[in-house]
């Protein structure tokens, strides 16, 4: 008696040791999906296309920069001067022709006939037409002078800062407030500096997020193997039972909260050629969602609609507290064995726990949403001489989700478990199954 109450003690302290590592590894897998799902969701929304692609304040400022450009860069060119040459002279030479045609016609008035007597007298046409070259020439000297470009440039940006100041969109203020939060958050001061940063940190998240995941499930790993290993011992049944209930339970919690799903869609880059310049837009987010199952339940029930509220208690009682009550009576059954209530949890209601076709749903839900994703942003990849894109698709599986598997797994082995070890139940459910065939 007493050798089996110090095997019992021992084995809950053993026991004891790993479900603790369990829970502070799937705590901390809850901590650091949480801490990546909010890195990305302040990424998604400083990088959203709303405020870039779709940003007419972003285009006024790339297209600002592309006149800019333009202009500062613009010389006039020998061929130019020639070509204004051609039609000042042009201009000059119809602008004399005409004034003489207008002075030679026929005058009914007195002082119209003395002003074209006057004209001939002082004018010869033909020695002002051979003027016309000269003075061309001239002008366009006056014209392309460093100084009158640079008078011209002065004109042309005023003009363009006129234009800038008067387009604007709604968007200008929320950017602005949220490019400024983003940035104070993760101490950075330009865009290419919040990217690193980002980078950098999802890195090193999703590396923490992996290895908790892995030791959390190697901990419950453990347990199933120190149980086939103490299989033989009755005594220990009981506690070995009792303690993987909790392992179970932990598994449960952390798949429930921690993300389970993430859908990113992006478009990675878009360069178009304007006025012989390139304009580039990059990481234009177009959605970004990341979920638990806990997550989908709350928003569900949030909703105003009632088709969305009724989904929502209805995951809420096949996922969360139904599970949680058959392991509970799984638990309670160990020590209580002819309770009805308890027996048909621990045994019957196992045909209404959901959690497996969750995990189904779930896995159905990512394959077809991550088709048609491909799918959508294959067509907005264009490359062209004038316009190239590049889209990208990082939807996901997310550890949750395998926690949450492994939950399924772990439960269905207890299940199959405690059936073994309570022939005074199932052997009468076999009878009357027999008798009823009968």
């Amino acid at each position: 008696m007493i050798r089996t109450k110090l095997a019992n003690i021992s084995l809950i302290i053993g026991l004891g040791i790993l479900l603790a590592g369990a829970a502070w590894f799937g705590y901390r897998v809850h901590v650091s999906a949480k801490q990546q799902q909010e890195i990305k969701q302040d990424h998604s929304l400083a990088n959203s296309i709303t405020f870039g692609l779709f940003s007419v304040d972003q285009w006024r400022d790339k297209l600002s920069e592309v006149i800019d450009q333009q202009i500062n860069g613009y010389n006039i060119t020998p061929e130019q001067k020639k070509d204004i040459q051609t039609a000042v002279e042009k201009e000059l030479h119809t602008l004399v022709a005409k004034t003489v045609a207008e002075i030679d016609k026929p005058q009914k008035s007195i002082g119209g006939k003395l002003k074209k007597i006057a004209f001939h007298a002082l004018v010869d046409s033909d020695a002002l037409q051979k003027q016309v070259r000269p003075f061309a020439i001239t002008i366009v000297q006056k014209i392309s002078s460093p100084a009158s470009q640079a008078r011209l440039k002065d004109i042309a940006s005023s003009k363009i800062n006129q234009l800038e100041n008067q387009i604007y969109d709604s968007t200008a203020e929320a950017n602005a407030k949220i490019t400024k939060y983003v940035y104070q958050k993760y101490h950075v001061s330009d865009a290419d500096s919040f990217d690193k940063t980002i980078h950098a940190q999802l890195g090193v998240v999703w590396k923490q997020t992996i290895k908790n995941a892995y030791l959390m499930l190697g901990c419950v790993l453990a347990a199933l193997v120190f149980w086939w290993l103490m299989r033989k011992q009755v005594q220990l049944q009981t506690t070995l039972f009792v303690m993987s209930l909790l392992f179970a339970a932990v598994l449960l919690i952390v798949g429930l909260t921690a993300p389970v799903i993430e859908v990113d869609a992006r478009i990675q880059s878009v360069n178009l050629m304007l006025l012989g310049e390139k304009v580039t837009f990059q990481n234009q987010v177009l959605f970004f969602q990341s979920k638990s199952i806990w997550d989908i339940i709350t928003t569900l029930l949030s909703q105003k609609k009632p088709d969305a509220i009724t989904v929502g208690v209805l995951i809420l009682l096949f996922i969360v507290i139904l599970p949680f009550l058959r392991l509970t009576a799984k638990g309670v059954h160990m020590f209580i064995k002819n309770n009805r209530v308890i027996n048909y949890l621990a045994f019957e209601a196992n045909k209404w726990d959901m959690a497996d076709v969750m995990i189904v749903g779930m896995l159905m839900t990512y394959i077809g949403l991550n088709g048609i994703l491909k799918s959508q942003l294959a067509n907005l990849n264009i490359h062209n001489d004038t316009l190239t894109t590049n889209t990208v698709n990082y939807t996901s599986l997310q550890p949750g989700y395998f926690i949450f598997a492994g939950y399924v797994i772990f439960e269905i082995i207890l299940s199959y478990i405690l059936k073994r070890t309570a022939p005074e139940y199932v052997k009468p459910r076999r009878k009357r199954a027999k008798a009823t065939n009968i």
